[in-house]
């Protein structure tokens, strides 16, 4: 592992933290359902990141596969993404919703 794989690794890491802590953080202060989900999508991001930290070294337990890809691979990054979206979605139906 060279010089540019660890400050790769260690920034990757310490923004994810950051997220997640501030996510965390805010998550009790919000009732909002939209921000929930957009919480809820924050740490899933990190735990991908954390997930594709450790396949780098090697430690995974890629006991689910869906053909030769790990189940992990494909669902992270699309739940990450789906929680973003049903965020998006709450959020845009109560801008144009008509009373």
């Amino acid at each position: 592992m060279d010089a540019g794989e660890v400050v790769y690794i260690v920034s990757c890491l310490t923004t994810g933290v950051l997220l997640t802590f501030l996510a965390v953080w805010l998550w009790p202060k919000t009732r909002d359902i939209a921000w929930m989900l957009m919480i809820i999508g924050a740490i899933v991001a990190y735990v991908e990141t954390v997930y594709s930290i450790l396949a780098r070294f090697g430690i995974t337990g890629n006991r689910f596969l869906i053909g030769s890809v790990p189940l992990a691979v494909i669902l992270l990054p699309n739940l990450k993404t789906a929680f973003f979206i049903a965020s998006f979605v709450i959020m845009v139906a109560r801008k144009y919703r008509r009373y």
